[in-house]
């Protein structure tokens, strides 16, 4: 899958997203104070940021965050989210091409984002805007595929209907190798634990928000939504289910 083809993906999706997505709890910005020392002084490039899931919780430490995204929709969204805190920049551009000063960030961040960069030249970009003694931070909520019944059923559903989930469980969350490359073997793996809980509507719109899941029209769309609702109907206690992820953090400087 062409990495251009992320600048588009979502585009539809947006509402979706900002609604349904997960959040990043207050552990992760914990877990920076403790192993990489980041302060509310720190200033922090977001890249890929989207509508700022993790980019609010950096300003809600009373950081400086220069949103780069390079989607208008979503650029668009998290404008509109988090354009009233004062910290807040956003700015058009890419992880190649981040339009920011050299030297000019002591952390750079990507949620949900890595797999989809040019990374040797993403690196280089980082090296140029970093400070000396600078860190980045790749991070992912991983919906686990296994750890319930009704996480697998979900999983199968997936594979099932989704238009090309398949290619893109295949390429898969940035692979250990390249994050190992891009940090030139020198980096620290934290996991921490994440979760949502869904209404049978939320979790509709969970499954849409995903670029994969066929649009209404589509001839999977409807049929998904039936199994889906089933699915629901199998696990849900108390009339919700339990979401569950892995956020996984990779983290170090560049060599």
């Amino acid at each position: 899958m062409k990495a251009a083809d992320a600048l588009t993906r979502f585009s539809d999706r947006v509402e979706d997203y900002v609604r349904y997505r997960p959040a990043y709890p207050p552990a992760v910005i914990q877990l920076l104070r403790d192993r990489c020392e980041l302060g509310p002084d720190s200033l922090i490039a977001d890249i890929g940021s989207g509508p700022g899931n993790l980019a609010r919780l950096f300003l809600e430490n009373g950081n400086e965050v220069f949103a780069v995204e390079p989607n208008a929709e979503m650029r668009g969204a998290g404008q509109q989210l988090l354009g009233h805190y004062g910290r807040h920049h956003s700015t058009e551009g890419r992880a190649e091409k981040t339009r920011l000063a050299s030297n000019s960030v002591d952390f750079i961040t990507a949620a949900q984002a890595f797999h989809w960069f040019d990374w040797p030249k993403a690196k280089a970009e980082s090296q140029r805007i970093l400070n000396p003694g600078g860190w980045v931070v790749l991070l992912w909520n991983d919906r686990r595929y296994d750890s319930t019944p009704f996480q697998r059923e979900y999983e199968q559903l997936l594979l099932q209907f989704g238009t090309d989930y398949a290619q893109v469980k295949r390429q898969g969350r940035a692979s250990v190798d390249a994050i190992a490359e891009f940090f030139s073997h020198k980096f620290e793996k934290v996991t921490l634990d994440n979760s949502q809980l869904f209404d049978l509507e939320g979790l509709r719109g969970r499954l849409v928000s995903a670029s994969y899941a066929p649009r209404a029209g589509h001839p999977n769309h409807t049929p998904m939504l039936l199994e889906l609702a089933e699915i629901f109907s199998r696990y849900a206690k108390g009339g919700l289910v339990a979401f569950e992820y892995d956020i996984n953090l990779y983290f170090g400087h560049l060599q």
